[in-house]
């Protein structure tokens, strides 16, 4: 039998790129100044689903939430060999917490066919891994945290190995389930050539209206939108129109959405810097290396 697995991502800052640079002077971060990439963790969640499509069957949706630019990772997944995407957009989305963002991500799954939902465990701009666990409860499903390995798929029945810190732990659950995937794993696929060529020119009706602007600046709105349901309707039939949702396709109750519905309010961010109170130069020589190596010996540092 196949699954239809659904694989909730996120278009990321590059964190790894955080210099006082891009600090803002009130301590957050201007997100503009970093490039965006595929959240890491949702990343091994895809190849998860990609791998029980392999083996099973099935079909893989990906979902994400954020501005029209975030259609990026959408397209990254359909390379890697999802068979659809779908964009969350709505300016009401605005300054959701963790808690919003699961609701509206909630009301986007239940209108998916899903056998099984897998999350990266954590989004690495807010490290807070609370947005699988919250959807899991808003759609009444089994979780299955931290999950490094899938042990064993029949049926109705899963059993994953999931990380406790300390050691691991088996867990069988029934089907309807949702996953949350550490970075341990699997490798994520690549890109590949094929899939890249198919979907090079997918796009989100948020994307064609900015180009049909662009290019038309002059023209009025009743010529713009025809212009952009012509080209999203060329699209259409060539199956190259990634799927668009606003809170009103998703049925969404606005108190729960955007800032009204985040309780959570972020005071500041900080950029921490770790520094040494002493250091050595080690010449880059054989010779250098072998020194430090006794050195740290002595000091009980290595054994």
């Amino acid at each position: 039998m196949g699954y239809n697995c659904v694989v909730l991502a996120k278009q990321v800052p590059d964190t790894q790129r955080i210099t006082g640079q891009v600090m803002n002077d009130d301590g957050t971060v201007n997100r503009s100044a970093l490039p965006a990439i595929f959240n890491p963790e949702d990343l091994n969640a895809l190849e998860l689903a990609l791998h029980i499509k392999d083996r099973f069957g099935g079909r893989v949706t990906v979902v994400t939430m954020g501005l029209p630019a975030a259609a990026k990772v959408l397209r990254d997944a359909l390379y890697r060999g999802a068979d659809e995407a779908v964009l969350i957009t709505d300016p009401r989305c605005a300054a959701s917490d963790t808690l919003a963002t699961s609701y509206i991500l909630s009301c986007a799954v239940k209108k998916l066919d899903h056998d099984i939902v897998l999350c990266g465990r954590q989004a690495i701009d807010g490290d807070t891994a609370q947005v699988g666990p919250q959807l899991a409860e808003k759609l009444g499903l089994t979780q299955i945290t931290y999950v490094e390995a899938l042990e064993a798929l029949a049926g109705k029945t899963i059993t994953a190995r999931r990380n406790i810190g300390n050691g691991w732990q088996k867990v069988r659950a029934v089907l309807p389930v949702l996953l949350t995937i550490t970075g341990d794993a699997n490798a994520p696929r690549v890109a590949a050539a094929k899939g890249m060529m198919k979907y090079k020119n997918a796009r989100t009706v948020a994307e064609i209206e900015q180009d049909v602007k662009a290019a038309n600046s002059a023209d009025d709105d009743a010529t713009v939108k025809k212009l952009v349901k012509e080209r999203a309707d060329a699209l259409a039939q060539k199956g190259l129109l990634i799927r668009q949702w606003d809170l009103d396709d998703l049925a969404a109750d606005l108190t729960w959405c955007g800032r009204n519905g985040s309780p959570t309010k972020v005071h500041r961010i900080q950029s921490v810097v770790l520094a040494a109170k002493e250091s050595k130069e080690v010449a880059p020589t054989d010779e250098g290396v072998a020194d430090m190596i006794h050195e740290l010996i002595n000091d009980k540092i290595i054994a």
